[in-house]
């Protein structure tokens, strides 16, 4: 009799226990493409929105009338720094028009907090990545292990080595470990690849932040 060897046979036989390591590793590749996605359109959009604000900001416009554009919440990540740097600008005015003490280091702290909440949120959902990398391929081989125990078990009550009864047992096992690296290539590149656009997005909102306490500074010291 003729063996089916397709992906869902190969699952349809294989063991409860085996049935539940290839579901869990679908079920976290399908994760893994749900992260990965949404972080290429959030980087996508946090990339061209900090190419428009740097234009605007670096148009010449006064930085009160691009604060007043903004306001105090804004959308966009660049936007956020710029209106908690400016933000502490203005309440470290006292009314007759001084600046309390200390108000170049408020500033500097507020965009930090800033930038360190723009950061987590671009950082989000990457663990889940960098977990699938490195424990799916080691699930899979579990499930590989538990099959060929099985299949071995099957062996010895047929009390054969034919090839016809070997086979089916070994090929259900081994599609553990297939899906396990499927789940975890995929998550291995795009965490590497993700988490270098995450730090150099976040280097972008420090160099601003940095040039934005210089324009502030000049203005303090003047």
């Amino acid at each position: 009799m003729e063996q089916d060897f397709t992906m869902w046979a190969l699952f349809a036989r294989a063991t409860i226990t085996v049935k539940l390591v290839m579901m869990m590793l679908m079920a976290a590749s399908l994760w893994c493409w749900a992260v990965i996605v949404d972080k290429i359109i959030q980087y996508r959009k946090a990339k061209r929105e900090a190419e428009v604000f740097d234009r605007a900001f670096w148009s010449g416009e006064p930085l009160d009338t691009l604060f007043d554009q903004i306001g105090a919440n804004p959308r966009g990540q660049s936007e956020k720094i710029f209106a908690a740097g400016m933000l502490e600008w203005r309440r470290s005015h006292k009314q007759d028009g001084n600046l309390i003490a200390g108000a170049q280091a408020r500033i500097d702290r507020s965009m930090d907090v800033a930038i360190a909440k723009e950061s987590a949120r671009l950082l989000k959902g990457l663990p889940v990545l960098a977990t699938t990398g490195s424990t799916a391929p080691f699930v899979g081989l579990f499930g590989t292990v538990w099959g060929i125990m099985n299949a071995f078990i099957e062996i010895a009550e047929a009390q054969t080595t034919n090839l016809a009864v070997v086979a089916p047992g070994i090929a259900e096992a081994l599609l553990a470990t297939g899906l396990g690296l499927l789940a975890a290539i995929p998550a291995v590149i795009f965490y590497n690849k993700l988490s270098a656009d995450a730090d150099r997005i976040t280097a972008g909102y420090e160099a601003f932040a940095d040039e934005f306490a210089t324009i502030l500074s000049r203005q303090l010291d003047s």
